[in-house]
Parts: C-alpha cells; sequence; structure tokens
C-alpha cells in the first residue's frame, strides 16, 4: 500500500516537476539519475584516471609540477554534453553537480588519484558566487568528496581579483587575465599535503594553473588536478 502511495506521489510531483536528462532533455524514468540511459551509454568519457600522460596533463607539462591530472569525460562544442555544464553552471541545477561528482569521484577512489590527502574547489570571486549564487566547482568537489572519503576545504584559497569571464578570450589572454588572481589565505590547512584541486571545465589551464602556483609556494604541499570535463577542441 504505502509503495503504490509514494508511487502516486511521485508520479504527481513528475508531472509538475519533471526530471529531465541534462543532456538530452528526455524524461528521466525512476531509476535514472540526472543522465539517461541512452545518454550514459554514448558518455564521451575519457578514461585518464589511469594514465599519467593524458591531454590535461600535457597542459601543465613545463609550467607547473603537478601529480595527477585526469578530466572524466569531454566537453564537446555544440554537443548535448555541453548542456550538462551549461545546466550546472547557469540554470542554477546544482544536483547536477553533486550527482556527477559522485560518480566521478567513485571512479578516482581506485585510481592512484586517491592518495590525495584533502580536496580543494577553485574559487569564484566573491562577487561572482553572490550573482550565481553558489560555487559550481564546490558543489562538484563535495559529490567527489563523499565518494572518495575525503574532507573538502573552500576556505583556504581566495580570488582576490575579479577576472571576468576566460570564455572567448585568446589563450594569451587567458594567462594574463588569472595572473596573480589567486591568495592562500589559511596555509595551515593546506602546507604539507597533498590536494586535488577540482574545476569543472579545463581549455587551457590557465586557471588551474594558477591556483596550483600559490598553493605549491607551501613547503611540503603536492598539487593532483581533476576536472569534471577537458574541452577537446576548446570553446
Amino acid at each position: 500500500m504505502l509503495n503504490r502511495v509514494y508511487r502516486a506521489l511521485t508520479d504527481f510531483t513528475g508531472l509538475i516537476f519533471p526530471r529531465l536528462c541534462a543532456a538530452c532533455g528526455a524524461n528521466l524514468y525512476e531509476q535514472e539519475k540526472v543522465i539517461c540511459t541512452s545518454c550514459l551509454y554514448d558518455f564521451p568519457l575519457t578514461r585518464f584516471k589511469d594514465l599519467k600522460n593524458n591531454m590535461v596533463a600535457e597542459l601543465f607539462w613545463g609550467r607547473v609540477p603537478v601529480m595527477y591530472c585526469t578530466s572524466w569525460f569531454y566537453y564537446l562544442k555544440d554537443s548535448k554534453y555541453q548542456n550538462i555544464i551549461h545546466h550546472l553552471k547557469y540554470d542554477g541545477k546544482q544536483h547536477i553537480g553533486l550527482e556527477l561528482g559522485k560518480i566521478f569521484g567513485s571512479e578516482l577512489a581506485k585510481s592512484s588519484v586517491s592518495e590525495t590527502n584533502i580536496i580543494v574547489p577553485v574559487p569564484l570571486h566573491p562577487k561572482k558566487q553572490r550573482n550565481r549564487g553558489f560555487n559550481q566547482s564546490e558543489i562538484i568537489a563535495r559529490g567527489m568528496a563523499e565518494s572518495m572519503d575525503k574532507k573538502t576545504v573552500t576556505r583556504a584559497l581566495a580570488r582576490i581579483r575579479y577576472s571576468g569571464s576566460q570564455v572567448n578570450r585568446p589563450r594569451y589572454e587567458r594567462w594574463e587575465n588569472v595572473e596573480g588572481i589567486f591568495r592562500v589565505t589559511k596555509p595551515h590547512l593546506l602546507a604539507g599535503r597533498h590536494i586535488l584541486l577540482v574545476d569543472d571545465v579545463v581549455t587551457t589551464g590557465s586557471t588551474l594553473e594558477a591556483c596550483a602556483s600559490e598553493i605549491l609556494k607551501l613547503q611540503g604541499t603536492t598539487v593532483s588536478i581533476a576536472t569534471l570535463a577537458v574541452a577537446k577542441y576548446g570553446i
């Protein structure tokens, strides 16, 4: 009886607030979360978690020493998988970042990235975070931390200068735009730790490099990088 009532309430709620696939927009079945089975089947996974040398790692070669680098899927411009990031960042659908962070984290828990001690999301400038209402990288990091059984530290690194969006900026301008914009505010939380730096999408790596460079000024600190997606052809 209770099962029938629950199913009826679920069906009624679904009519008013339909659960839609973050990629293609189709209705999700009861057992599906965020992404429908069809989209999951074709999901553009990178499978980088066990590859020491991959296209994400190459972004930082000769620029900043990073232990491990990985991304879960390819951010393909003008594809339905681009919608996932857009729904998270611009439509305020935080559950997307949390759920996909959990899935990504469960994969990384079985890889060398699990050697990290704490998870640090790339911070937003306070002005941007107030306007958006949340930091998408922090949401992803929370999901990852739950699956990886690690602590998320959000107050030790700050973005001290508003840099604006990196989208549509030429590669060189992206590097200039993030120079000196981060500062470690609570070094005792990071010093001597192996930190997993988390962001939503990596394109040129300029933002993540700026973060890592600041963190690595601390004695005995190591940095690895994980992003939900990597832009395969630029954005």
